[in-house]
């Protein structure tokens, strides 16, 4: 009988965190400056992750500059309003639910949405749990829509 493996791994492989790559040209203080000049224009972590690998050659931020993308924005005083993933699911809710009050009834919608919110229940109560989200910070879909149509970046202090 053949053992070989009859699916392949044809995907990419992560860089190594360890030391930055020889023929990346920039200095660490030079990602950094990137990394906020891209905060700044309103584009979230992992935008700013896939920015800098395809136009400027970085395989990963960690390598370069020493830190992680969020890390070197809360150091500058860029802070997320809530994380990426809970905004992006926030967001999807609210045009659900903007879907559902035109169209009543798409029950497979309705179903979707109890899905994502659920969702956004489990990791509410787990960014909590990390000190992420103040412990009386809740999920409603009222505020979500006001959350949402806001930037993602609180600015803190300009260093």
């Amino acid at each position: 009988m053949n053992k070989k493996k009859k699916k392949g791994q044809s995907h990419s492989t992560r860089p190594s965190s360890g030391i930055a790559p020889r023929w990346i040209q920039f200095t660490p203080e030079e990602a950094e400056a990137i990394v906020v000049e891209l905060a700044r224009k309103g584009y979230p972590p992992s935008m700013i992750g896939v920015i800098l690998r395809d136009q400027y050659g970085v395989p990963l931020a960690k390598t370069v500059a020493g830190q992680k993308i969020g890390e070197i924005l809360e150091k500058h005083g860029i802070k997320l309003t809530v994380p990426e993933d809970l905004y992006n699911l926030m967001k999807r809710a609210v045009n659900l639910r903007n879907h559902l009050a035109v169209n009543p009834k798409d029950t497979h919608s309705l179903d979707g949405l109890v899905e994502i919110e659920s969702k956004i229940h489990r990791l509410v109560k787990y960014y909590k749990r990390i000190g992420k989200l103040p412990e009386d910070w809740s999920y409603k879909p009222e505020e979500a829509s006001v959350l949402v149509s806001q930037p993602l970046y609180r600015l803190e202090s300009s260093k």
